[in-house]
């Protein structure tokens, strides 16, 4: 007789490993890379250990392929608004409307990027990296529009306010991640009423 959790025969393997990216995903994402084991994952997915490793060879090379997928998806959403023709502080908030509308069903992927017990080394490392210069590259030219509108274009002010900025999205989301109940569009509303009272905007 077949395994109960044996890998289910007739399944394309792309439809497999979307399914295995995203329980493995979720995991990673919530419990950390040290904590979360192969068994466990091919357990909530219904199938068995080896066609996980058959499928992406080690527990590290199935972090890296959510590392992929996630990136790519946090990477691509970005670069969709940098081509859009909104600037400065709009940019911004379309970027935050963004990243908040992709990761309503998901908010686990973003911290697999900042997962202090994932390894700090080889491939795993390179993936993090790459994303994150992919990313602030992209912060680096929203803040250096943002600036130029005000007429700074000091390299060290530019630097400095987009390590702010990366600090504020990744603060937001973090405060998100855990305060499930609030909806995407809640969040966007709540940023905005920051940044009026940031700025001491007054609706009267």
């Amino acid at each position: 007789m077949a395994r109960p959790n044996a890998g289910t025969k007739g399944v394309p393997r792309l439809d497999r490993e979307t399914q295995i990216l995203d329980v493995a995903s979720e995991h990673f994402g919530t419990g950390g890379f040290a904590t979360t084991s192969v068994a466990t994952i091919a357990a909530r997915a219904g199938i068995s250990k080896p066609l996980i490793y058959s499928y992406f060879g080690s527990k590290e090379g199935l972090y890296e392929a959510c590392l992929d997928r996630g990136g790519a998806l946090l990477a691509d959403e970005m670069e969709r608004i940098a081509r859009g023709d909104a600037v400065g502080i709009e940019r911004g908030m379309q970027t935050l409307a963004g990243l908040f509308a992709l990761l309503e069903d998901r908010r686990h992927l973003w911290r697999l990027f900042f997962d202090t017990t994932a390894p700090t080394s080889g491939p795993i490392r390179d993936a993090i990296t790459g994303y994150a210069d992919r990313i602030g590259r992209l912060a680096d030219e929203g803040v250096t529009e943002l600036m130029a509108l005000s007429g700074n274009d000091d390299a060290l002010d530019v630097s400095a306010m987009t390590s702010v900025w990366l600090g504020i999205v990744d603060s937001l989301m973090n405060w998100w991640v855990e305060h499930p109940d609030q909806t995407a569009d809640q969040m966007m509303q709540r940023c905005l009423r920051l940044l009026a009272a940031l700025f001491g905007q007054d609706d009267a």
